[in-house]
């Protein structure tokens, strides 16, 4: 998939010099050439969007000079926050880029009963994963990730959360859910289903059992999209 833009710390310069990966990327695969025009973003003022002319190109470098810089924002125009209870990495990984192109804003990932313990998350790893989707989709903002330590301390913080779970009630209308809570493989123990009682909760209208990734990906589509 072609890039929408580039991510590059000195995007903003008057002038740029590709070279390595990227110059292989956008004249060897892309074959620009002189005259072309290309987007780039710094991660610093990331909403600014900076329009370059390629003004040379030799075998290992290119030369590029800044056209215009303008503020131009990409995000969805509904906000959700995921609560996510821990699953393998993994699996966190392959659904991330998907969450960034459908406009999740933020998911915070809870260490739930049937939590694994041995899972590892890589904040840094799934910010990596999260700018390759930006620039491949256009969306110009990141996805916020954070932790709680059990389902508790998250419904402490967002009591007006939705629950999907294994229940009877099917929901028509998803438009003002702001934050759901999905639980890992295995769905919440009966603890937690006894402290969430309270709580809405919903199912999506399918007999097939979903895997906690396809769940997150399913519901955030509704939502957002």
């Amino acid at each position: 998939m072609a890039l929408i833009y580039i991510l590059d710390d000195e995007a903003g310069l008057e002038t740029l010099h590709v070279r390595g990966d990227l110059h292989k990327y956008l004249i060897k695969v892309r074959r620009h050439c002189e005259g072309d025009e290309l987007c780039f973003r710094a991660r610093k003022n990331i909403e600014l969007l900076h329009r370059y002319r390629v003004e040379s190109v030799e075998p290992r470098s290119a030369e590029l000079s800044l056209i215009s810089s303008s503020v131009y924002e990409v995000k969805s125009k509904k906000s959700l926050h995921i609560g996510w209870c821990i699953i393998d990495s993994n699996s966190i990984e392959k659904a991330l880029p998907s969450l960034c192109e459908i406009g999740v804003e933020k998911i915070s990932f809870i260490s739930c009963e049937r939590s694994q313990k041995n899972f590892k998350l890589d904040f840094k790893r799934f910010e990596r994963i999260v700018e390759a989707s930006m620039q491949q989709c256009g969306r110009s903002t990141y996805i916020e990730f954070g932790t709680c330590k059990n389902i508790k301390e998250f419904i402490d913080k967002y009591p007006d959360t939705k629950v999907f779970d294994f229940c009877e009630q099917t929901l028509q209308d998803y438009s003002d859910i702001k934050t759901i809570l999905v639980g890992c493989e295995g769905g919440f123990s009966s603890k937690e289903k006894e402290f969430l009682s309270s709580l809405e909760r919903f199912r999506l209208d399918t007999p097939m059992v979903l895997r906690s990734e396809s769940a997150v990906l399913a519901i955030a589509s509704k939502i957002v999209l």
